[in-house]
């Protein structure tokens, strides 16, 4: 059996595959129905899967721990895995879909759905945080209904040029504010400061480690140790303000939101922080467990996850 996935390539450090123009011609195909573009998704996510070699472990290894006998059946866990790309390229065209407005609010169901409105229409500004699970961008349905909604997304977005390039033309409209991770600042931070307090959201994902040396908790992340950032939960305790955890994934021909508070930092103090942030982070983790336990394809971090000195006696040799 082969030893635990090595981290020894960040996620922010693997860069996107393909070209915009290829890019441009699936969403130009999907046009002319779910049929054709299906027909061609096949080949281009089995080329990816087969020539993507840190993708296509990472998948397995995620696959194999959520359902361990997996491990012994090599077939069927190399079949599922190529399932789990496949739900990739399908959300990466309802991203697309959803910023052309091709998905009305009627599409959407669960609590989530009201949870988001009551928060807006009150002015319950705060943090929300988000997992690389299911399909955020499907919410901007939600937005349409908000057309005041102050929103600001904090993320990494050297690796993404090409999606987000893509987004752009393919349906001419612009993506919300973005603010790179990276250029945080105390002046930037007082920015997100005043928009929470005036009602405004910051949307920052809560899975993925730093790009560059930051602050991170090992975690219990589906019976392993796993490494989580530090800095929303910080970010949200410096803000002393409300968090919230956001969801949304793919259910037939609709999508299930979940949104709704998280916890609320604006008491915390100083002293209290640390303890606060270790149990916000857990919190967290095990929600996000629970969620890609009941939709597991819909998971989409694509590179080694786990703590990297671990064994991992679940995926057979490649």
């Amino acid at each position: 059996m082969s030893r635990g996935l090595k981290r020894q390539r960040h996620w922010a450090t693997i860069g996107e595959r393909g070209t915009l123009g290829g890019m441009l011609f699936m969403v130009w195909l999907r046009r002319f129905g779910d049929w054709p573009f299906q027909l061609l998704l096949w080949p281009v996510i089995l080329w990816y899967y087969l020539t993507h070699r840190t993708a296509r472990r990472a998948s397995q290894d995620y696959l194999s721990r959520l359902d361990p006998p997996l491990a012994g059946h090599p077939v069927r866990l190399r079949a599922r895995s190529v399932r789990h790309f496949l739900c990739f390229g399908r959300s990466l065209m309802d991203k697309v879909a959803a910023w052309n407005g091709e998905y009305p609010p009627s599409r959407l169901s669960g609590a989530g759905v009201s949870h988001f409105t009551k928060a807006v229409d009150e002015g319950q500004g705060g943090l929300i945080v988000v997992a690389h699970h299911g399909n955020l961008d499907i919410v901007n349905a939600l937005s349409e209904c908000h057309p005041a909604l102050d929103l600001i997304v904090i993320m990494h977005t050297p690796n993404a040029r090409k999606f987000n390039a893509l987004l752009e033309r393919a349906t001419g409209r612009r993506r919300p504010e973005i603010l790179e991770v990276n250029e945080i600042s105390p002046s930037s931070a007082q920015r997100l400061d005043a928009r929470i307090r005036a009602g405004g959201f910051v949307v920052i994902a809560a899975d993925r480690i730093p790009p560059r040396q930051g602050r991170t908790r090992e975690l219990d992340f589906l019976d392993a140790k796993a490494p989580f950032p530090e800095g929303p939960f910080l970010l949200a305790s410096l803000l002393r303000c409300r968090v919230y955890r956001l969801a949304c994934v793919r259910q037939s021909d609709g999508f299930l939101v979940d949104f709704d508070l998280l916890d609320d930092a604006s008491q915390v103090g100083r002293r209290e922080r640390a303890a606060w942030i270790s149990a916000a982070m857990q919190r967290h983790c095990s929600d996000l467990a629970w969620r890609v336990q009941r939709h597991p394809l819909q998971w989409f971090n694509f590179f080694p996850f786990w703590t990297a000195d671990e064994t991992n006696d679940h995926v057979p040799p490649r």
